[in-house]
């Protein structure tokens, strides 16, 4: 009796120690389904992926170049209330934008499991957003500081104004500056003026309500305007681009993507284009917009061109594919998010002195226009 229980200890001894050895190799040893794809899922149909490169290219046309070449040209007679309705839904949707479709995509990609090394020992994905906010925002300081500080000019009679209030030249007429009109309980605002026209609005106390040009005007202050447009340019660009490449190689799914695509890349030009629009141009750089709307239109049908050209060899699912996805995703979103929440949200509705005394029928509007946008791009991101 001794023998068999000692037998069964060195048998139990043994199995427990190939078990052990066996789990060992599964967890040191990964598998083929573990790793990162080599190839992609490209199935076919040219002739729809070829169309979609121009399809796509009218949709962000119109969201990004139409807002502006209809501001800038009045005998369009646009309606007022569509561009109140064009700024406020495209702020909604870059919003979304930024957390739907960066944040949680650039997530997805950095915690893939088939990734090792540094990059899954950390949320990279939100670490890399947190620290684009602040150098942002610290960009961004410096900008409306060296825009604003020390800079006065004087007039004949005596009286001195700063760049960053609104005021009347006394050398040259001023040029009302092209800008989305909002309804206000006074009068005053003939102009039409929308709050929040810049990045600086909250620290434009408006004497007569109208945004005005002067030809004296610091080129600082010019500069300082320009950075959160560029700011949002480089977010939602860099987002095209491998929005475009995903379509060209994409497989099954294509179909969906397709007509999803379509709509999120016009919703998220008529974004910009609606912040192009309001943004007050001078002269020298009227044409400035344009460019900027072109060079978002053609983002992703560039890009989706040359995802064509290279789906024989471009894997988005292998781990270089995945960390520069992630990595730039998480760039734009945190571009995204700070643009959205500070610029669109806060500087709009908050720190705007037209905003403030404005009715609150327009207040609510704009408030639900915006939470619409922000609700159908949400949905998209259920497809893309």
């Amino acid at each position: 009796m001794e023998d068999l229980e000692e037998l069964a200890h060195i048998v139990g001894r043994q199995a427990a120690t190939a078990a052990a050895s066996a789990a060992t190799a599964i967890v040191s040893t990964p598998s083929s389904s573990q790793g990162c794809p080599s190839d992609n899922d490209y199935n076919g149909q040219m002739g729809a992926r070829i169309s979609a490169i121009f399809v796509i290219l009218i949709g962000s046309l119109f969201g990004a170049v139409f807002p502006v070449f209809a501001q800038k040209n009045q005998g369009l007679k646009v309606p007022q209330w569509a561009f109140f309705i064009a700024k406020y839904f495209g702020s909604g949707v870059i919003i979304a934008t930024a957390f739907i479709h960066l944040l949680a995509p650039a997530c997805e990609a950095l915690t893939d499991p088939c990734l090792t090394g540094p990059i899954t020992e950390y949320d990279w994905a939100e670490g890399i957003a947190l620290m684009t906010i602040f150098v942002l925002f610290f960009t961004e300081l410096m900008a409306m500081r060296y825009s604003t500080f020390g800079h006065t000019h004087e007039h004949d009679d005596g009286h001195s104004h700063h760049p960053s209030r609104s005021s009347h030249s006394h050398h040259s007429p001023p040029t009302i500056a092209a800008t989305l009109p909002l309804p206000v309980r006074t009068t005053s605002d003939a102009s039409g003026h929308t709050p929040g026209n810049d990045h600086l609005g909250h620290s434009r106390e408006h004497v007569d309500h109208d945004l005005e040009i002067n030809k004296d005007k610091p080129t600082e202050d010019f500069a300082a305007q320009m950075t959160a447009i560029f700011i949002l340019e480089f977010g939602v660009i860099f987002h095209s681009i491998f929005v475009g490449l995903t379509l060209a190689v994409s497989g099954s799914e294509f179909a969906t993507l397709y007509v999803v695509l379509v709509f999120h890349q016009t919703f998220e030009g008529l974004g910009l284009g609606s912040r192009l629009a309001a943004t007050p141009w001078p002269k020298s750089r009227k044409n400035t917009p344009y460019w900027m709307g072109l060079a978002y239109a053609f983002s992703t049908p560039v890009a989706l061109a040359v995802g064509l050209g290279v789906r024989n060899s471009y894997a988005p699912g292998s781990q270089t594919s995945l960390i520069v996805n992630g990595v730039f995703d998480s760039i734009s979103a945190g571009i995204l998010i700070y643009t959205g929440l500070v610029e669109l949200m806060a500087h709009e509705f908050m720190f705007s002195e037209v905003m403030r005394k404005a009715r609150l029928r327009v207040v609510l509007s704009a408030f639900g226009v915006m939470c619409l946008g922000a609700g159908l791009m949400a949905l998209l991101g259920k497809w893309a």
